[in-house]
């Protein structure tokens, strides 16, 4: 009778991996929720049939999760793990129902995404335009700028490589989640930028046949002519976001949403915009409508005469 065992897990991981090619990072998540499970059901129950996992067990799991603080969507983001994994049972002949029929998710909470203002992102812009005398400014300016004008993750943009770059077409081939491919237009200026970054790095890091395997051909190096690393590229522009604006969240997702919000304040189609950040649906790209209207309102308000 099969069992909810550690084999099972990474059997499940390796259908993830081989065969839907999700990301590494969502196959640490999905393994980190399930060996939690694991962890709760030996605690409690000791080794028990996939059969005789009942909704409730599940239930009680969640429960045990909230009374420790973990919010809705920490909840919900374990809940997904296990109807995948459920789903995954069903498949190969494990289970006839899966246990998370009558799982509810909880509501989250809506929360507005935080983006910079027009003003500031300029701003901030112009700044790094003007002094970029070491490489970390430099790549600060090219993380910033990058990631504000193509709406791309931070993963995304430290992986692009230059072969993704069409200076001819003006566009970027970007690879997103679940290996889906996707082209994200780009200005001029854009270009001339990536360009210019690309001579300085020819220049001042020439490749050794060493160092040729760990670079490749990737865009964005380090000062010491490494591949940029997430920590690295996280830390940088969480900087020059806080030096330059008044926002409670400062990490390089600020700026997608930021590209977002402009894009749609600006008259963009939602479908337009969905396509250019890789949604694989319009629900999550509609969370930046909210912001959208904020500002109608407050042009309603300035503007109509029975405001």
């Amino acid at each position: 009778m099969p069992a909810l065992t550690p084999a099972g897990i990474q059997s499940f991981l390796d259908y993830l991996k081989y065969e839907k090619r999700y990301s590494l990072h969502t196959i640490i998540s999905y393994e980190t929720d399930l060996r939690d499970f694991l962890n709760y059901i030996t605690r409690q129950y000791g080794k028990i049939a996939l059969k005789d996992i009942s909704h409730g067990l599940i239930r009680g799991w969640l429960a045990g999760l909230k009374g420790q603080g973990l919010t809705p969507k920490s909840l919900n983001r374990k809940i997904s793990t296990l109807r995948s994994f459920f789903k995954y049972q069903l498949r190969i002949g494990n289970l006839e129902l899966s246990p998370m029929t009558n799982v509810i998710a909880p509501k989250n909470g809506k929360r507005l995404p935080v983006i910079m203002k027009e003003h500031e992102t300029k701003e901030l812009i112009r700044t790094l335009s003007g002094s970029t005398e070491d490489w970390k400014t430099l790549n600060a300016k090219m993380l910033i700028v990058l990631l504000y004008c193509t709406g791309m993750r931070i993963s995304e943009l430290i992986n692009l490589r230059e072969r993704q770059l069409d200076f001819g077409r003006s566009q970027i081939k970007v690879l997103g989640k679940g290996n889906k491919e996707r082209i994200i237009p780009v200005s001029r200026d854009l270009v001339r930028n990536i360009e210019d970054y690309q001579r300085m790095k020819k220049k001042e890091h020439v490749r050794r046949e060493s160092d040729e395997n760990d670079i490749e051909d990737v865009l964005l190096v380090t000062e010491k002519g490494k591949r940029l690393y997430p920590k690295y590229a996280y830390l940088l522009v969480r900087k020059h976001l806080r030096d330059s604006s008044t926002l409670d969240k400062n990490s390089p997702h600020v700026l997608r949403h930021t590209f977002a919000t402009h894009l749609l304040n600006g008259g963009a189609d939602l479908n337009a915009v969905k396509e250019l950040l890789g949604h694989s649906s319009l629900a999550s790209t509609q969370v930046y409508t909210h912001n959208s209207i904020e500002k109608l309102k407050n042009v309603y308000k300035k503007a109509h005469p029975k405001a």
